[in-house]
């Protein structure tokens, strides 16, 4: 049985820049965003061209010290 597909939702405000969750996502759908939130620390973003890769894994979400990532399954 194939795993879910997933939906990356970021809060960049509580994010501090760890990349944690970019380091371990097994599929590699994040990348640390040149853009910096209001405390200098850089986010994640979703990498350009794979918005439809996270498998829901969660793995980003249990990680993050901040609790600044989440993902939900994706419909269809």
């Amino acid at each position: 049985m194939a795993r879910p597909r997933g939906q990356v939702y970021l809060i960049p405000e509580r994010c501090k820049g760890c990349n944690l969750c970019v380091e371990l996502c097994p599929r590699n759908v994040l990348e640390p965003s040149p853009q910096t939130n209001s405390k200098g620390y850089h986010y994640p973003q979703i990498r350009e061209g794979h918005e439809g890769d996270c498998v829901h894994c969660e793995f980003c979400t249990m990680v993050c010290p901040e609790f600044a990532i989440f993902t939900l399954e994706a419909d269809g």
